[in-house]
């Protein structure tokens, strides 16, 4: 079962909120010489324990054209932390460097076919997936993390050079679905090596 986005891929449109009171689409990120589009939420250990290696990385190609947009499509029903006025303190507080997006009705999640918190979608100029998977491969404990895909990655793109790695295994908790179970997708699924 293969559920996420296929390289090559076009990069699906949105219009959601954002933490900043804005409504944005993919068209307001037209200027981007690359797009970086994650699937993120507020309390995933595995976003907690990697958010300072990605605004690290962020911050490292934003003067290169490279822009981040972390989007937070996770049910808060099932976890109350990840609701929307969450997301202003949390970005109030965290000062990253990205627009944090809402996805209530996780229809965006769908059309990315977003797997796990953290989950990276790098596009290139013509918004064609080069790179999806994980940031690092110890997102939870990054002083244990012996590779970083993402920044790996973007280096080889704006060097001109292929992405040696285009696809990783995302690593972190399920995207908390509406309706299932917050466990309910299948670890085969997460599988796309």
């Amino acid at each position: 079962m293969q559920f996420t986005l296929k390289l090559g891929a076009k990069a699906p449109e949105f219009q959601l909120p954002a933490t900043d009171g804005k409504q944005y689409t993919l068209q307001d990120f037209s200027d981007a010489k690359v797009l970086v589009v994650f699937f993120t939420c507020n309390h995933c250990p595995f976003v907690t324990g990697s958010d300072e290696v990605t605004r690290k990385t962020a911050e490292k190609y934003r003067d290169q054209g490279v822009v981040f947009v972390g989007i937070n499509s996770n049910s808060e029903a099932i976890h109350s932390d990840d609701s929307f006025a969450d997301m202003v303190i949390r970005m109030k507080e965290q000062r990253f460097p990205w627009v944090y997006l809402r996805d209530q009705s996780q229809d965006v999640a769908l059309a990315y076919g977003a797997l796990r918190t953290p989950h990276f979608y790098v596009f290139d100029q013509n918004r064609k997936l080069i790179y999806t998977g994980r940031g690092v491969d110890n997102p939870r404990d990054v002083s244990k993390a012996k590779t970083n895909d993402l920044d790996n990655a973007l280096s080889q793109h704006l060097a001109g050079e292929p992405v040696v790695t285009p696809l990783t295994n995302p690593i972190g908790c399920n995207v908390k679905w509406i309706g299932k179970d917050a466990h309910w997708m299948p670890a085969e699924a997460c599988d796309l090596v």
